[in-house]
Order: C-alpha cells, then sequence, then structure tokens
C-alpha cells in the first residue's frame, strides 16, 4: 500500500514501510482525517467565548488575508481594494463571514434548471410529443455539464465533508438541495399526468426526486475525479447519466388509468421469476394538492409554478 516509501531498494522500502514508526505517521494522519472529516468530528471554536467561531479547517485557503488580497481581481464595478480591517467591520468573526458565503455559494437558485435557456423547452418535450426520451437525454447532458463546470457543486463537496456538527453547514446544505429539487419534482409530477404514468406504489415523489439527484451528484464526482470515467457525448449532447435516468424511470413508473399496481419489488419478482406475485397489491396513496402545479417559464427566465389540473 505504501509505495513511495524513500528507499532506494524494493527491501528497505518494504522494511521502511512495515516499520512501527511509519505506522505511527500513518495513523497520526488517519485520526487527523477522523477528527475534522468524522465520523464524530471534533469541532474547535475560534474563540472559546464564541459559540458561533466555529473553525472548518478544509475552507482554511478562505483566510483573511487572502480574501482581502483576492479583491484585487474583482471586476468592476465591486470595489478592488480591502482591508482586514473593513472586512471585520463587516463580520464579528472569519467564521460569521464563512457562514454567510457557504449559505450563499450554495443557494439554490444557482442551479441551472432556473436560469439555463435551454431548459425549458425540452421540460415541454417531456409533457408533448415524440421526442421524450431524445429531451431526457439533453436534460441530463445539460445538468451533468453544467454541475460539473461550475464551483456550486465542488464547494458542495467539501461542505459535506465538513458537516458534521456544523448547524450553519447542514442548514446550508438542505435549504440548497429542497430548493434544487423543487422545480424538477413539478416537472415530473406534471410529466406523469400528461403521459397518462405514476409512480409504482412504495415510490414516492420525494424518493424518485432524490434518486435522480443522487445519480447526478454521485456522475458528477466521478467526472471531477476522473474524466475517463464518465464519458460526455458533447456533438450529440448526451452522456451516462441520462441512461441511468431512463433506467430508474423505467423501473419507478408504470402505465396509469388500471386498478393493478406493482411496486418495485414486486416488478423484479416478476422479472426474475417469469410470473406475477401472489400476494396483493397495495394501491398507491393520492398525490399531494401541490404535487398537481405546473411548471412554466416566465419572460424574465426563471421557471415558476402556476396553478393546473390535468383534463
Amino acid at each position: 500500500m505504501l509505495r513511495r516509501m524513500n528507499r532506494r531498494t524494493p527491501f528497505s522500502r518494504q522494511r521502511l514501510a512495515n516499520d512501527p514508526v511509519t505506522a505511527a505517521y500513518v495513523l497520526a494522519g488517519m485520526q487527523l482525517i477522523r477528527r475534522h472529516l468524522g465520523p464524530g468530528a471534533k469541532r474547535v471554536l475560534n474563540d472559546p467565548e464564541d459559540e458561533n467561531s466555529l473553525g472548518r479547517p478544509l475552507l482554511s485557503f478562505l483566510s483573511q488575508r487572502a480574501v482581502v488580497a483576492e479583491l484585487a481581481n474583482n471586476p468592476a464595478p465591486f470595489p478592488r481594494v480591502g482591508t482586514t480591517a473593513t472586512l471585520r467591520c463587516s463580520w464579528r468573526s472569519h467564521s460569521d463571514y464563512i457562514a454567510d458565503l457557504l449559505s450563499f455559494g450554495l443557494w439554490s437558485l444557482h442551479e441551472p434548471a432556473l436560469h439555463d435557456s435551454r431548459i425549458a423547452p425540452d421540460t415541454e418535450r417531456l409533457l408533448d410529443g415524440p421526442e421524450f426520451v431524445a429531451a431526457a437525454h439533453r436534460l441530463c447532458y445539460y445538468d451533468l455539464t453544467t454541475v460539473v463546470d461550475g464551483p456550486t457543486f465542488r464547494l458542495e463537496l467539501i461542505a459535506s465533508a465538513a458537516a458534521e456538527g456544523d448547524e450553519v453547514i447542514q442548514e446550508a446544505l438542505a435549504a440548497n438541495r429542497q430548493g434544487a429539487m423543487e422545480p424538477w419534482k413539478q416537472v415530473y409530477q406534471e410529466m406523469f399526468l400528461a403521459r397518462g404514468l405514476r409512480l409504482r406504489p412504495d415510490v414516492s415523489l420525494d424518493d424518485f426526486a432524490g434518486m435522480l439527484a443522487a445519480m447526478a451528484s454521485g456522475y458528477a464526482l466521478r467526472r471531477i475525479s476522473n474524466p475517463d470515467l464518465v464519458s460526455i457525448d458533447t456533438s450529440r449532447e448526451r452522456c451516462i447519466f441520462g441512461t441511468a435516468a431512463l433506467a430508474l424511470l423505467l423501473g419507478c413508473v408504470e402505465r396509469g388509468g388500471g386498478t393493478a399496481e406493482m411496486s418495485i419489488e414486486d416488478a423484479v419478482r416478476e422479472l426474475v421469476y417469469g410470473q406475477p406475485p401472489k400476494e396483493g397489491r397495495q394501491p398507491a396513496p393520492p398525490a399531494a394538492p401541490h404535487e398537481t402545479e405546473r411548471l412554466s417559464k416566465t419572460s424574465d427566465g426563471p421557471l415558476k409554478t402556476s396553478s393546473h389540473l390535468a383534463e
């Protein structure tokens, strides 16, 4: 496992790798990782008398001096000169500044669904017409490429690693995820109504939206860590996330209109054993009223909801 030991011969490297002193250094490093990232991460106050001065070591590149120096690179019309004194005038502690920066950086309004002009036309194609599959592929391509090419998701990764025991980060992450999912939940519900589909009885709308969001995050993480792991076809505007989303749709959704409903587990049993399950099926719960709201595009760009009932 330790392949970079500072010895010339394989025998010397092997002996050093298994030396108790080497093991002690490795253990110390692992203890620091656990202490700062968890589980059971230790949170230290920068000021013992101020419970809001929580230290965030993973964000140490945002030191006061670094932030002040970065002002010089601001574009017009933002000020380009500052001091640590003026920074302290706006925030009582640097921890407060970091907390506000996280809240802004993880703001769900940064999500592409709220401002990307490419998204609205394809969400309409999910509701009507013959281009459902192509539209689903493009939407997944837009989502994945926007996430990978922007800073918000990378900040979310760092914040997630440091979230245990830090209510400020936890609340910012939760608000971001909830705000990002709500517009898509409305699209999915409208799609089901328009296409005569329904979720299987053991899958809620929150479950379905959460699974899609988790897949998007997983593919984005793999793409950032190693682009070769997740190929993106820019000429066709397709990626593996689109295929995964269609597979999830196929597994979680069935045609509506009839009385028979099959859970995912029953559907898998039928697939594996070649016959429908013998046990009874539970009816699906009725959709909540807010789930029938329609997502439409306004003239100023963002997507907003308007009341809509399926005919």
